[in-house]
């Protein structure tokens, strides 16, 4: 076990700072002020760091620190560390490790008790949240779902029946797919689609997700919250199940095959699809 008193000791620091989403203003004066005092500032991107940096006349050293180079420059900013240097380590907007790099150098300075320490700001997943009008209560934060749609689709039917709102980030180019998987999966839950948060172009879209099938040219940062499962109100759209057998159908896929696929994607008991299908079927 190990304690952390972050303020009664003189063991040097990795500050994790929270960075402006859109609006610059939001950066605290006490991140200004840390990211002035520390020794180094690690950053994914320099080029979108220094505009930050320069806005608040910043003039700390700055080192790359992403994705691509994480695990030789964890153990550089280790070796910073080991000097007794302090730094602050930022993404390009939130939270540093929220979908973003910084789990691994944040497990090598705890295993060698240097003080981690937060520095609150802005969140783009809690910003769309508390402003969704769904439950807040209680949610899971999923971030980016997989790029490949077949792996997307199979952590949808892992989630379908998590009985709390959930929070999603999405690329633009991949909002539309991901909105239809999220209905073909889901059923008919309510949503809101959060973009451009902080910005002049800020935009908060609630609905259902049958509506949201009509949405089209969604541009910038997305966020995307959705209604948790509930037991006894979520309706299945079983018109919608029949229709997607029934492309599979004329693709060349037997009737049986279809629903067992079906069935699978959406993550609904095979008898339920096989026996709704049937009845839809029945001449009368």
């Amino acid at each position: 076990m190990q304690r952390q008193k972050s303020y009664l000791n003189e063991n040097p620091t990795l500050y994790l700072v929270a960075t402006p989403i859109g609006n610059l203003k939001e950066l605290s004066e006490r991140a200004i002020n840390v990211l002035k005092e520390v020794d180094y500032i690690a950053c994914e991107d320099t080029r979108d760091a220094r505009i930050l940096l320069e806005h608040f006349h910043i003039e700390t050293r700055v080192l790359a620190y992403h994705n691509f180079n994480e695990i030789n420059s964890s153990d550089g900013l280790i070796d910073l560390l080991c000097k007794g240097n302090d730094i602050a380590l930022i993404s390009d907007a939130g939270y540093p490790l929220i979908s973003d790099p910084g789990y691994l150098i944040v497990q090598k300075a705890i295993a060698m008790s240097f003080n981690v320490v937060t520095i609150s700001g802005p969140s783009a997943g809690l910003h769309a949240l508390v402003a969704s009008g769904l439950d807040a209560r209680h949610y899971l934060y999923y971030g980016f779902l997989n790029e490949r749609a077949a792996k997307a689709k199979n952590e949808l039917i892992n989630l379908k029946t998590f009985p709390y709102t959930l929070i999603f980030y999405e690329a633009p180019h991949r909002i539309k797919n991901t909105l239809k998987m999220l209905y073909e999966v889901f059923g008919d839950r309510k949503f809101c689609l959060a973009r451009e948060l902080t910005k002049i172009h800020e935009e908060y879209i609630r609905g259902t997700l049958k509506e949201a099938l009509q949405l089209d040219d969604l541009r910038g940062e997305i966020v995307l919250v959705v209604e948790g499962y509930k037991k006894d109100t979520d309706v299945v759209d079983y018109g919608q199940i029949n229709t997607q057998i029934e492309a599979l159908i004329k693709e060349g896929m037997s009737s049986k095959d279809a629903i067992k696929k079906v069935s699978k994607e959406t993550g609904l008991a095979k008898n339920d699809v096989y026996r709704h299908y049937l009845d839809s079927h029945k001449i009368c």
